[in-house]
């Protein structure tokens, strides 16, 4: 079993695009990326998005290469300031890999919660990052972390 989570690509400036939609650099960001998790041949059930504009078209474009079998939605508990410990419960209750896209400070958060020797600060998601993790018995590992 294994997670994946990923902070969304670049976005525009609020007073540019008050929406903050994945900027021209972010696709490429979020396109790359996700072109080296296929190389990686990264296999998900799901892709879950916050349900902001940003993470939604991040999940998007990383569905496109990766074709999860249960598709992309948004997900509750994945905001910048939720509670990482709703994201942790329903990962520890997975029966299939599963890929969370959000945003900072929560993807350090629920890292730091999922991996408890990491501190928040240790595992550095710049945009586009991608946080492989897998569980052994109860306890989860950090597998590898990549960007473009």
């Amino acid at each position: 079993m294994r997670c994946y989570l990923v902070r969304h690509g670049d976005a525009l400036a609020a007073h540019i695009d008050a929406q903050r939609p994945l900027s021209a650099r972010g696709r490429d960001q979020v396109t790359e990326l996700a072109r080296l998790a296929q190389s990686r041949e990264v296999q998900v059930a799901e892709i879950r998005h916050s349900g902001i504009l940003r993470a939604r078209e991040s999940a998007e474009i990383l569905a496109g290469y990766l074709t999860p079998t249960r598709g992309v939605c948004q997900s509750a508990g994945l905001l910048p300031e939720d509670d990482p410990e709703i994201g942790k419960a329903e990962l520890d209750a997975a029966d299939q890999s599963i890929m969370l896209v959000g945003h900072l400070p929560y993807m350090n958060r629920l890292a730091a919660l999922l991996v408890k020797s990491a501190a928040p600060s240790t595992i550095e998601f710049t945009p586009a990052t991608m946080l492989c993790c897998s569980k052994v018995g109860a306890l989860w590992q950090i597998d590898w972390q990549m960007a473009p």
